[in-house]
């Protein structure tokens, strides 16, 4: 009977879901309603619920989430500032003359706003406002065009500095030391965010390095379909003029990145100490560039009280979830189904990884990490997974799940922007290239989790 509960709780929590009703909500909700029936019926102790407030000040004093606001006040203030537009003029220019130079440029912008604002949402959104015009103007298809604006826009998710980083990088520490405690060791290694950073790196380079190949290769096999700009709207690159130009559009950035990530790479600063730094650094560039106003500022800080305000309530949501969850005996149902599957660790692994690809079609990325990852990864990393491995291969799982179709969420902020001249399906077509180079890095990477894990490994030393 104990065991029926917490499979309903976790069904009935989906279905909740699924009404649309906010998140947080759902969470806390169906596990109060669960706490309520299990008192009821005395398969519930209730000395769960008393460490819920230990567990919300733990959530509020957490060092490591302090980041979060900050790194979301960043993004924000620099899509603001309007750097994408320079940066994408100033790209198509420099890549003009070659065929697919236009979607070279927008991936490589892509990278750069995703390392400096990393919100996904926001990227793609921004990228369509400003990309998907050019490239129709530049006879893109539809599908290559809304293609390489959804995935370049979903890099935000993968290259560091990433909000989703520095969240999964905290869930996936606290998981990896209750591994370790269950194992016996009670001197448990810890893993920073920073570490999380150094094994997403070289994955999320060569990510966008495979779009950029694909869209090369577009260019020598159906060079009609990557069209160069017209003789007519070209600089001449090689100008000192233009290049001091690009020194100054590019410049800024760039420092601002190697700052916020170098500082937290090479240990010099916490994520937090960076992301401050950052977000100082993000509205002086906003400054120099004329677009920092008190108007502004007021809409940056609404927006940004509003995004964090979103993830903490459901972080909050997510941990009474997690003690009722726990108090009906749900993750020692958990470890054990996926410690006695056939095939071990890595069917295991495949299966959740899996679960949570499908979950991405329905849930943002906060609610699969706060709910999904406290209950299977303390069990996965017990198993002998490497927890950087864990985590990387859950950032890309994750960025694949919001890229591919019906669900995709980032389809659905480039259907918001995109003319209605084109179609929701030839946005789907267009994803379905990208979906696959995605696959290709999430099985290199399996195979070799070195492409993960080398890096912090070396720095570590």
């Amino acid at each position: 009977m104990n065991e029926l509960y917490p499979v309903a709780m976790f069904v009935a929590t989906f279905i909740v879901l699924l009404s649309g009703f906010p998140v947080a909500f759902c969470l806390a909700g169906t596990a109060l309603i669960f706490a309520g029936l299990g008192l009821l019926t005395g398969h519930f102790d209730s000395a769960f619920l008393s460490a819920l407030p230990s567990r919300i000040y733990g959530i509020m004093s957490n060092e490591t989430l302090i980041a979060v606001p900050l790194f979301v006040f960043m993004g924000v203030v620099l899509e603001r500032a309007k750097i994408a537009e320079d940066l994408l003029e100033s790209m198509s220019q420099l890549f003009g003359g070659l065929r697919g130079g236009l979607g070279i440029s927008v991936c490589l912008v892509g990278g750069l706003l995703a390392a400096s604002t990393g919100i996904v949402g926001a990227t793609v959104v921004t990228m369509g406002l400003i990309s998907l015009p050019a490239m129709q103007r530049r006879n893109y298809s539809p599908e290559l065009s809304t293609g390489i604006i959804c995935a370049s826009g979903t890099l935000g998710q993968i290259i560091p500095p990433s909000i989703v980083l520095v969240i999964l990088g905290d869930v996936v520490s606290s998981a990896h030391q209750q591994a370790q405690l269950k194992l016996g060791n009670f001197s448990p290694t810890s893993i920073s965010v920073g570490d999380l950073f150094l094994g997403a790196l070289v994955p999320g380079i060569l990510l966008m390095a495979l779009y950029i190949l694909y869209i090369v290769g577009l260019g020598l096999l159906r060079p009609e379909a990557v069209p160069p700009l017209p003789q007519n709207e070209r600089q001449d690159v090689a100008n000192l003029t233009f290049l001091r130009h690009l020194i100054r559009v590019l410049a800024p950035p760039l420092a601002l990145i190697t700052g916020v990530l170098g500082s937290i790479l090479f240990g010099i600063a916490t994520p937090t100490e960076a992301a401050s730094v950052g977000a100082v650094g993000a509205m002086l560039l906003s400054k120099l560039k004329g677009h920092f106003t008190r108007d502004v500022l007021r809409d940056v800080m609404r927006s940004t009280t509003k995004i964090n305000a979103m993830v903490f309530t459901i972080l909050v949501g997510a941990s009474f979830f997690s003690l009722v969850f726990r108090g009906y005996g749900g993750d020692d149902i958990v470890a054990h189904h996926l410690q006695s599957m056939d095939g071990g660790v890595a069917v295991s692994f495949l299966v959740v990884m899996v679960a949570m690809f499908l979950l991405g079609f329905f849930l943002d990325f906060f609610e699969i990490i706060f709910v999904v990852v406290p209950i299977v990864g303390p069990v996965l990393l017990g198993m002998g997974l490497d927890p950087i491995w864990f985590g990387v291969m859950i950032a890309l799982n994750l960025q694949t799940s919001f890229l591919t179709p019906p669900f995709g969420f980032s389809l659905f902020y480039l259907r918001g922007v995109a003319p209605a001249a084109i179609s929701t399906p030839q946005i789907y077509r267009g994803a379905i290239p990208f979906i696959g180079l995605q696959c290709i890095l999430l099985l290199s990477l399996w195979f070799y989790p070195e492409l993960a894990t080398h890096l912090p490994t070396q720095v570590n030393q």
